[in-house]
């Protein structure tokens, strides 16, 4: 399937450490661990991309480092790399197979192994009758498979992709996310870039948004949760417009025996709990408190708008 020397590749882990381009207005700092998958947010014009392109060495950075396992990033190690580019890089008039080839041999793949591993992704995805076909003849959306595969090629030790899912359909969606799950699980960073926040939600194991060219949020999905006021849902026998008057309290909604109610200082949510509680059963008794986790899309928007 693959060269013999791309075996057994020790997984690496990835550090961007005080990037910056002149124009952007903040150094990056965040890594993509071995075996997980770091979701990358941020409007157009963020940065994303042009933090991609540093990474990968289009681009080359006014001062910072990209770290691979620990050391500078070497030339050699970038070869490595299955990058996809927002651009999509494709020749139009190119058969599929020996475009896909072509490229897996620049990242080292002998024209053999090439041609295997092409196909085989090819076949998985539905591809393979479309082979000697120009690129120009491809729909959209297998395209974008085409441009994925090349990603692929030549057992990448990391993988950057810029908007990886943009034009897919649910059921090719889903295929991608396997292929993405399948390389994590071999060890393999992965970073990629999406507007598709439930797509960030349901595969990824950290986020880093981005926002007009600052880094604004970098973390596990679950401890960007904790981060911000703590939100609940109470529902009691009575009503609960009285919360509205206790100290270090903010009530999102109150709508008679049902409020959702939000703790701006982490530091006192155990406490102001404990007095609610003992309130309403004061008053008649609590039929329910929930803590309310947050959506990725309302951490993104909190973290944009801080």
């Amino acid at each position: 399937m693959i060269d013999t020397d791309m075996c057994h590749r020790e997984p690496v882990s990835v550090r961007v450490e005080e990037l910056i381009r002149a124009f952007e207005d903040d150094h990056l700092n965040f890594d993509i661990p071995a075996g997980r998958m770091t979701g990358f947010v941020g409007a157009d014009g963020a940065g994303k991309t042009t933090t991609m392109r540093m990474i990968v060495g289009v681009l080359k950075p006014t001062s910072g480092q990209v770290l691979w396992s620990g050391r500078p990033i070497t030339a050699e190690d970038r070869r490595t790399i299955g990058y996809m580019p927002e651009e999509r890089g494709l020749y139009p008039k190119q058969p599929v197979i020996d475009q896909l080839v072509y490229l897996a041999r620049i990242k080292g793949a002998s024209t053999q192994t090439a041609r295997t591993e092409a196909m085989e992704y090819l076949d998985r995805f539905g591809l393979a009758d479309h082979a000697r076909e120009q690129v120009q003849k491809l729909s959209l959306g297998n395209q974008q498979w085409i441009q994925v595969t090349a990603s692929l090629l030549a057992d990448p030790a990391v993988l950057i992709l810029d908007e990886p899912f943009s034009g897919l359909d649910p059921v090719a969606v889903d295929a991608m996310a396997d292929v993405l799950r399948e390389k994590t699980a071999q060890g393999v960073p992965v970073l990629f870039s999406s507007h598709q926040l439930d797509l960030i939600d349901r595969l990824c194991d950290r986020m880093v948004i981005l926002h007009k060219g600052r880094m604004v949020a970098n973390g596990t999905t679950e401890e960007l949760r904790e981060v911000g006021p703590r939100r609940y849902r109470v529902e009691a026998r009575g009503d609960l417009g009285w919360l509205r008057s206790l100290p270090g309290l903010t009530v999102v909604d109150v709508d008679g025996t049902t409020a959702v109610i939000e703790f701006p200082d982490l530091n006192q949510v155990d406490r102001l709990l404990d007095v609610i509680v003992t309130e309403l059963m004061n008053r008649g008794g609590l039929v329910e408190l929930t803590h309310i986790r947050p959506s990725l899309g309302e951490i993104y928007r909190e973290a944009a708008q801080s």
